[in-house]
């Protein structure tokens, strides 16, 4: 999987976070491996030898959630690499998870399940997969790492789309965070090429989803272009988001750029059985439009609709297990 992949992108990869941790280490900073494929990097001994802000922001990037969405894995390992080259630059508390180890190294979306819905009490019958276990790691890491953290939280969890979209760049953002910090993440957004954001009522079992609602971190899923191979994707359509993700880090400021265009939850699509039918197939183009009236689903004595004159439809995948969502219909707000 990894032949002929820079070596950087390749140790993010298989979650070998031997030579960063060396260097940011020898710079003074405090570093940790809580878990297997969990790094974290705090000032430590830089700030008491040249202190910066009281409590600096404390930055969550998770990439690999899904095992094969691998063009944030590559993007981020180049801005790692460039950092832990320069350590005294990083200006936040870092901590950086790669997902589903395992399912990357396969070439996988996953092993036994989607990990992405595993963050939430109740898994039922998932319980026993690999990727439950797995969320315990991550939930353990990330209650750990914000503990005790200052007011500034993020959570970047980045992706990318299964099937083409209207916006190559959007991202999926709580409702419930604070309108502060809700103002803040949305105009780093513009600023890395983010064209849509979709405000989310209430819960799947993500990833951000939980790091906003149980640690206060202004949280995002954010979907960055399509599903590619490792090292043959373009991270050259992630350039704003590269720029603007290193400029974070680096606690400057990132270049204005377009406000994206909001949209709000219009109704969650369940898949209730597997007597479950769908109008939208899993190649249908994310933000593609449905008229009032239209059947978007029927599931036994179920029928989904839509209701207002428009709605546009979100990751369809009527092949998730019953239970999960099986697509989100959409309404533009602003």
């Amino acid at each position: 999987m990894t032949q002929g992949v820079p070596a950087a992108v390749r140790a993010l990869a298989e979650a070998d976070f031997s030579e960063v941790a060396r260097r940011f280490g020898a710079a003074g900073f405090t570093v940790g491996l809580p878990a297997r494929g969990i790094l974290t990097v705090r000032s430590g001994a830089v700030a008491q030898a040249a202190p910066r802000m009281a409590s600096p922001a404390s930055v969550l990037l998770s990439v690999g959630v899904h095992g094969d969405e691998t063009g944030p894995i590559e993007m981020v390992a180049h801005v790692l690499e460039a950092l832990s080259r320069e350590p005294s630059a990083l200006a936040v508390d870092l901590m950086l998870c790669v997902g589903n180890i395992d399912a990357i190294s396969q070439g996988k979306r996953f092993i036994d399940a989607d990990l992405n819905r595993m963050f939430r009490s109740e898994r039922g019958s998932l319980a026993g997969t690999a990727e439950s276990a797995r969320a315990d790691a991550m939930i353990a890491a990330t209650a750990g790492f914000f503990a005790g953290a200052g007011p500034e939280r993020w959570h970047l969890d980045l992706h990318t789309a299964i099937r083409p979209s209207y916006y190559p760049a959007f991202a999926i953002v709580p409702e419930l965070i604070a309108q502060g910090p809700k103002e803040k993440l949305i105009s780093w957004m513009g600023a890395a090429g983010i064209g849509a954001i979709i405000m989310n009522p209430s819960s799947a079992g993500t990833y951000s989803y939980y790091s906003a609602e149980h640690h206060g971190a202004a949280a995002a899923t954010v979907e960055l272009g399509r599903i590619g191979t490792l090292g043959q994707n373009d991270i050259g359509q992630f350039a704003d988001a590269q720029r603007a993700l290193d400029a974070l880090l680096r606690g400057g400021a990132t270049q204005a750029g377009k406000a994206p265009h909001v949209f709000k939850v219009a109704q969650n699509i369940i898949k209730l059985s597997e007597s479950f039918s769908m109008n939208f197939g899993s190649e249908t183009q994310n933000f593609t439009s449905a008229p009032r009236g239209m059947v978007i689903a029927t599931d036994g004595d179920t029928t989904y609709t839509v209701q207002h004159e428009s709605e546009m439809i979100v990751f369809p995948n009527p092949g998730v297990r019953p239970g999960l969502r099986a697509g989100m219909m959409v309404v533009r707000i602003a």
